[in-house]
């Protein structure tokens, strides 16, 4: 069965490192594809790597010809038996074809880009639930979770981003962004004294986060460390995740920290709350309530025995639910369903 799948994302973001992971697990498993990406030097040279060669196109925008007259051929020349398109943009440029057509959603998004779709794919069971609510006949509408791989790595030494070895230390992951929450984060943290704190991540609110630090006191417990790439090795060195988002459709980062073994306080925003039973996989704390993240924050850094309880019980959950070959072969019987 011939799979087709595109990928117009941004250079950075969770849809597209899944992207990656799943077209690359899926070619482990023996799977016949072509992958169609944005050109992007970066996320080409990682699928390479595994031994799948994408063909990029420029993925500009609604007017972009060269992409539109691109995808036809592609298509036309591979004959796929199905068509997995990622998010809008891709999904709106898709050509119609003798095919039959999924889009893969991570996100409530604005349904008008799937209309021709035959199949949508939601990656929390709450995404589904709102295409259904939104006039989706329920036998189109398929939850797939994500999966992230397991890949034990060497703690990075906190000494090379001057934190001391004895002091608890919390890891966030994501853009700054407002949705992100680590505003509020960052709030929480002015109410615990000894915890340090390592935000990785770009984006826009970098400057007012930094002089947020500064204006709190915190600015010395704090590290900004940009994007990265060594996600494994900052799990691995710190003691727990914390996940602040005021809106997460999923949150890979929970699953993540499940897989390296690390607890997790979150907000409770729509995938956290989905994801995490609270006091047994996680910590829960209402979204934007800076007290009650600085309590849950508090608890985690003071108490090794709840950290390695809460670790314990998200590795299980990972193991039942999120690890590559349980959701590669979800992926693959769905594949077969729909394409009879």
């Amino acid at each position: 069965m011939r799979l087709l799948q595109a990928m117009a994302g941004a250079h950075h973001g969770g849809a597209e490192a899944f992207f990656v992971r799943l077209g690359l697990a899926l070619h482990r498993a023996g799977q016949e594809q072509l992958l169609l990406i944005r050109d992007d030097a970066e996320r080409a040279a990682a699928l390479r790597r595994g031994g799948v060669e994408p063909l990029q196109l420029p993925f500009r925008g609604w007017l972009d010809l060269a992409t539109r007259l691109g995808f036809r051929r592609a298509i036309a020349r591979y004959r796929p038996r199905l068509v997995l398109t990622w998010m809008n943009r891709a999904s709106a440029l898709c050509p119609r074809g003798e095919f039959v057509h999924v889009a893969r959603l991570g996100g409530y998004y604005d349904l008008k880009y799937y209309r021709r779709c035959d199949h949508l794919i939601a990656n929390t069971r709450d995404i589904a639930a709102y295409l259904v609510a939104r006039g989706w006949p329920g036998s189109r509408v398929h939850y797939l979770p994500n999966f992230v791989a397991a890949m034990p790595a060497p703690p990075l030494p906190r000494a090379s981003l001057a934190t001391p070895e004895d002091a608890p230390l919390a890891l966030a992951l994501g853009r700054l962004h407002p949705n992100k929450g680590f505003d509020t984060l960052l709030a929480a943290l002015a109410e615990v004294p000894d915890l340090h704190l390592w935000l990785a991540g770009e984006g826009a609110l970098r400057g007012a986060l930094e002089r947020q630090a500064h204006a709190l006191g915190i600015a010395r417990r704090v590290r900004f460390l940009g994007w990265r790439e060594d996600g494994p090795a900052l799990l691995a060195a710190a003691d727990f995740l914390v996940c602040p988002s005021r809106h997460e459709p999923l949150g890979n980062v929970v699953i993540e920290a499940w897989a390296a073994g690390r607890p997790v306080v979150a907000t409770a925003s729509e995938g956290p709350r989905a994801l995490i039973v609270d006091d047994e996989t996680g910590l829960l704390v209402p979204v934007d309530d800076g007290a009650a993240l600085g309590v849950a924050l508090r608890r985690m850094a003071a108490d090794a025995a709840l950290r390695a309880r809460l670790a314990e019980a998200g590795r299980a959950a990972y193991e039942a639910d999120y690890a590559e070959a349980r959701v590669v072969g979800l992926y693959r019987d769905f594949f077969a369903e729909v394409a009879r």
